[in-house]
């Protein structure tokens, strides 16, 4: 399975999707970022490698009032989470290898591992508080 672009037709299943148990790997993005729109080829290519996770692609821009609070710096950037936990965000280089085994590492990773890390460093509670992408969705529904 490919990435899905969040878009105001699909926020249902999106959201139902993020509830899941699945990986979620989100890409956040602006229209105007030629970075971004050629990345957009790379990240679906990731995907298709990871089928058991699920990969959203989210303009900043169009979809502020979930992601508008987030410090994107720059483009792309990636969001990994399972569960309640975000493993990583940050700034990707546009390299698909790099995508690839990134994904895979933060996967490979427990919950515990992961909530682990979170306590131990002060840019993950950050990204705990600030980044879970599920609730950043389930607040712009609400």
């Amino acid at each position: 399975m490919h990435s899905l672009t969040l878009n105001s037709d699909n926020r249902a299943e999106i959201a139902a999707a993020l509830a899941g148990d699945r990986w979620i790997v989100a890409c956040l993005c602006a229209a105007w970022c030629g970075t971004c729109a050629s990345y957009r080829a790379t990240f679906d290519e990731v995907a298709s490698r990871h089928p058991d996770k699920f990969f959203v692609w989210i303009d900043i821009e169009d979809h502020a009032d979930i992601v508008g609070d987030l410090d994107v710096e720059n483009f792309p950037t990636l969001l990994i989470q399972h569960h309640e936990l975000v493993a990583f965000f940050g700034t990707m280089l546009p390299d698909a290898g790099l995508a690839h085994r990134l994904v895979l590492a933060q996967s490979e990773q427990s919950d515990a591992e992961l909530a682990e890390l979170a306590r131990n460093s002060e840019e993950r509670r950050r990204w705990q508080a600030d980044c879970n992408l599920r609730t950043l969705m389930r607040n712009a529904q609400a």
